[in-house]
């Protein structure tokens, strides 16, 4: 998923190969059964492009990563220690980008009052 996001439109299994074997040895076989298996699981589309598929990236990574916060937090026995760990752990750059998120979720949208959003 990284490469797919990395390049922000649709891409050959033959492309990802080329990245990827900068870094290591991999077989097309082992690139393409993993983008297939990610196809299936509904994280990819893919399109037919001659004899080959171009795959695209379902969600964006900010999304994926909201998607596993969320999923983490919702399960926790006690979700409020969970942020409280969660924001110990933030570097001082995280904490200005999570005020700077939280300025924004509570501005919504247009014409409405702060913390409006969404209901």
């Amino acid at each position: 998923m990284t490469r797919v996001w990395k390049w922000n439109r649709p891409v050959t299994v033959r492309e990802v190969l080329e990245d990827l074997q900068r870094e290591r040895s991999i077989a097309y076989t082992t690139v393409m059964t993993v983008m297939d298996n990610l196809h299936h699981k509904g994280w990819l589309r893919r399109e037919v492009e001659g004899r080959a598929y171009r795959y695209a990236a379902v969600s964006t990574r900010a999304a994926y990563s909201a998607a596993l916060m969320n999923e983490a937090w919702s399960t926790s026995d006690n979700p409020a220690a969970a942020l409280v760990a969660f924001f110990g752990m933030m570097s001082e750059e995280q904490r200005d980008a999570l005020r700077d998120a939280m300025r924004v979720a509570q501005l919504g949208e247009p014409g409405e009052s702060p913390g409006e959003s969404g209901r």
